[in-house]
């Protein structure tokens, strides 16, 4: 099993979620944004080498996922995510620390810096959840239900959803890392929060902020895999054109999991953007 640990916490209202650091305290701060049904874990190449650069790198396990907590009525949408993020960021002490965001972590800094005012020095949007209509036919079953899907036998919803994350990646993941990637939504406890994060989701939390991106006045860059079954490359050329001054960058041979498909393309274009003047 993978010895990725998140040594730090903060109790939130959604729970406490859980987070960590690497690097030296006074480099530039840089932090690291999961998406659905992943955890911090999909950086866990990404992070330390950012930190060998010289940079702060800060990531967390959004609520409800990975090592944060997870409960029966815990609020997990995008709007509570949103929140708990501008809480982590006034917690580190951070004004406009530079932001990478993969998936529903698109959506989560997009509302945290659109909605609650959170500045930014840089963002990068590594193939996010931003543009309608969004959803596979699978996560719309689902969502539509979820009581159904819970009380599916153990074995069976972990094959499910190994199934799904696996298809995920263009490339095809490593038998440990889809390993991690599976092992927070395993257990009785496990299965009833992957269920509970998909009957949460809604597409009116992009619908709330899609029409103020061409208000966004700061650096921002598109990374998107080339080979992206989840979210086609075309909503990335889309949203591109949306935000002022964004660049679409292509990562070849990637699928929706580009941090873990493609972790060296996807590092050279974030050091790339974040050592612009």
């Amino acid at each position: 099993m993978c010895a990725w640990q998140l040594r730090e916490g903060l109790r939130t209202a959604s729970g406490t979620v859980r987070w960590d650091e690497y690097g030296e305290a006074d480099g530039e701060p840089v932090v690291l944004l999961h998406g659905t049904p992943f955890s911090s874990y999909v950086w866990h190449e990404i992070a330390p080498a950012l930190a060998a650069e010289g940079y702060r790198v800060l990531v967390w396990d959004m609520a409800g996922y990975g090592s944060s907590d997870q409960y029966a009525g815990q609020d997990v949408s995008l709007r509570a995510q949103g929140e708990v993020f501008a809480e982590l960021l006034a917690h580190w002490g951070l004004d406009e620390p530079s932001v990478v965001a993969h998936d529903f972590g698109g959506c989560v800094a997009l509302r945290a810096h659109l909605l609650h005012k959170v500045g930014y020095r840089r963002l990068a949007l590594v193939d996010p959840v931003a543009l309608a209509p969004w959803g596979s036919p699978f996560f719309r079953l689902v969502g539509e239900n979820t009581e159904v899907f819970e009380q599916l036998p153990g074995a069976l919803h972990r094959a499910l959803v190994r199934e799904y994350i696996g298809s995920a990646s263009h490339r095809g993941l490593r038998p440990d890392t889809l390993d991690a990637l599976v092992a927070p939504w395993a257990g009785e406890e496990g299965q009833a929060a992957f269920y509970r994060q998909i009957a949460q989701a809604d597409q009116r939390y992009t619908d709330e902020i899609q029409g103020a991106y061409p208000t966004m006045r700061l650096p921002v860059t598109v990374c998107w895999g080339t080979e992206d079954t989840w979210i086609p490359f075309a909503k990335g050329e889309e949203l591109a054109s949306l935000i002022p001054g964004a660049r679409l960058r292509p990562i070849p041979e990637a699928g929706h999991l580009v941090p873990l498909d493609a972790p060296a393309g996807l590092l050279g274009a974030l050091l790339a953007f974040l050592k612009e003047s």
